[in-house]
Order: C-alpha cells, then sequence, then structure tokens
C-alpha cells in the first residue's frame, strides 16, 4: 500500500508482461538500451531491431504508453522510460536422447518483463544556444 502512493506522488506508470518466452540474458541488454530515452525513440529502436524478443517489449512498452494515457492523461511527447527490468519466471525442462541410452536437457526459460515510465517535469532548454 506504501508502494502505490509512492507511485503516485512520483508520476510513475507501470506495464509488466508475465510468462515471456525467453531468458532474463536475451532481454537485460535490450531493456538497458531503452532506459531514459524518450518514449517515441525507444518505439523506433524496437521496431527496426532484428531481435526476436523486441516484439514482447514493444508490446509492453506500448501497454505502458496506453496506461499513461488513459488512465493518468499524461502527455505522450514527455514520457521517458525510467526503469525497465526483468526477472526469472519457470522454466520447462525436456529431455533429448542421446548416444549410449543417455539423455541431455534441453532448458525453455520464461521471464517477467517490467517497464516504468515517467513523466518528464520540464522541457529543458539548451544551455549554450543554437550553431549559427
Amino acid at each position: 500500500m506504501n508502494k502505490i502512493k509512492k507511485n503516485k506522488d512520483l508520476n510513475l506508470v507501470k506495464s509488466i508482461n508475465k510468462n515471456v518466452r525467453s531468458s532474463t540474458r536475451k532481454l537485460k541488454p535490450i531493456l538497458k538500451s531503452l532506459v531514459g530515452k524518450k518514449v517515441d525513440s525507444a518505439l523506433r529502436n524496437l521496431e527496426f531491431s532484428n531481435k526476436r524478443i523486441c516484439g514482447e517489449v514493444k508490446k509492453t512498452l506500448s501497454s505502458a504508453i496506453a496506461n499513461a494515457e488513459n488512465n493518468f492523461q499524461y502527455d505522450i511527447d514527455k514520457l521517458i522510460i525510467k526503469e525497465a527490468y526483468c526477472g526469472k519466471q519457470v522454466i520447462m525442462k525436456r529431455f533429448r536422447p542421446r548416444a549410449k541410452g543417455r539423455a541431455s536437457p534441453i532448458i525453455k526459460p520464461y521471464s517477467n518483463l517490467t517497464i516504468i515510465l515517467s513523466e518528464s517535469k520540464q522541457d529543458q532548454k539548451e544551455e549554450y544556444g543554437t550553431k549559427s
């Protein structure tokens, strides 16, 4: 209950995608590249990435944007990605037959994906002006 009050004070919007069919090891580099960026540039980067899991990340980010717009009436142009992280979920275990009657395991991991958006406070002006 205390966390909910803090989130309302800090203007945070959260979206969680559970049971993403990928390992956390493959998700973390993608999520690290998104943190601190504006939402539109992050969506563009995910659109043109050649990784398979970027589709799921894009879907979660779009959900967070929709939450911010519909539930909290935030301006989409001012949203930035404050946090993006993933955690481990269940692991499916399968076995393949091998030579001499042995079996080798195949591990199929799942992950949880969380994206937290924040509204930037002001449009920061350039300190040094424009080039002329």
